[in-house]
């Protein structure tokens, strides 16, 4: 889509919804991430937006569920989360416009406090693991069914899923899914019984931000309720967690005695969804996991 013809669809579709008749805007791209079009919108010079654009038919209602995302984490009150301006579609696309977040230096609290969030985030419970619909992680869907066991959630709405899509795309050999299947049988022996912790859902590094307040921010959740070490492990994939966020986090919420291992088992779940995003790179660090516990 051309700059002049998505400035036409904000002003059609978006003017509205911040109650104006008329004004200029100019629209700037910006990264944010391999899945959508992403610019920074900038109104009558002053107000400026972060606008995400993508196909309505290639990831149906992919926005939706990220409003509601965000707005579920909003109401909690535990963390900084962006404000949704408007979430609609218009002819073959679909758009999402929120507060522009200016990004600020992180001061010496500011992993103090973002561990400490995280887990009063925690804290909030249900009385299922999932959620109240299905989302995305990534461009792949995330099923949400509620279930009151972990292990089962884990195995049939986390791995299960991903596992069939990875032998469907030939990524997994039969062997590598036994390994999988032996694993399973483990698996509730190796989780501490807890209620379910609300989750942003995708915690990398990439997915949170540190504000002009220096304060945390979080962005592109993929909300759920389910085990805490979901979120934590996946801190640790690809690292940018200083160790003052898990000291403070643990003396909020203490992590369980065998934490380092729920942490390389839960992370089994968003290297299978690299695995199918992205191709075999993400196979050895799969298998080593599996090796390891099975």
């Amino acid at each position: 889509m051309t700059t002049q013809l998505l400035k036409e669809l904000l002003k059609e579709h978006i003017f509205q919804q911040l109650d104006m008749g008329s004004g200029s805007i100019e629209i700037t791209p910006v990264g944010g991430g391999s899945i959508n079009d992403c610019y920074k919108a900038t109104v009558n010079n002053q107000q400026k937006y972060f606008l995400k654009l993508n196909s309505a038919a290639a990831f149906p209602e992919l926005f939706e569920k990220e409003r509601n995302g965000l707005a579920f984490l909003t109401a909690q009150d535990c963390l900084g989360i962006p404000s949704v301006i408007c979430c609609e579609n218009t002819g073959d696309k679909q758009l999402l416009l929120l507060d522009w977040i200016e990004s600020g230096a992180r001061n010496d609290r500011f992993w103090e406090t973002f561990g400490e969030q995280l887990a009063h985030l925690h804290y909030v419970s249900s009385d299922h693991f999932g959620f109240t619909e299905d989302n995305y992680m990534g461009s792949l869907p995330q099923i949400n069914t509620p279930v009151k066991n972990w292990s089962d959630f884990f195995i049939h709405y986390r791995l299960a899923p991903q596992i069939e899509l990875a032998r469907s795309r030939r990524l997994l050999d039969n062997n590598q899914i036994m390994a999988f299947e032996s694993l399973f049988t483990k698996l509730p022996s190796l989780f501490n019984i807890e209620k379910p912790s609300l989750l942003h859902g995708d915690l990398w590094s990439g997915n949170f931000m540190c504000d002009e307040k220096s304060q945390p921010v979080l962005i592109d959740p993929a909300v759920y309720f389910g085990h805490r070490s979901m979120d934590l492990g996946m801190t640790t994939l690809f690292g940018g967690f200083d160790k003052t966020f898990y000291d403070a986090y643990h003396y909020h919420f203490p992590f369980p005695d065998n934490y380092r291992e729920q942490w390389e088992l839960c992370n089994l779940y968003p290297l299978l969804i690299h695995l199918n995003l992205f191709g075999t790179g993400y196979l050895h660090d799969i298998t080593a996991t599996l090796r390891k516990f099975i």
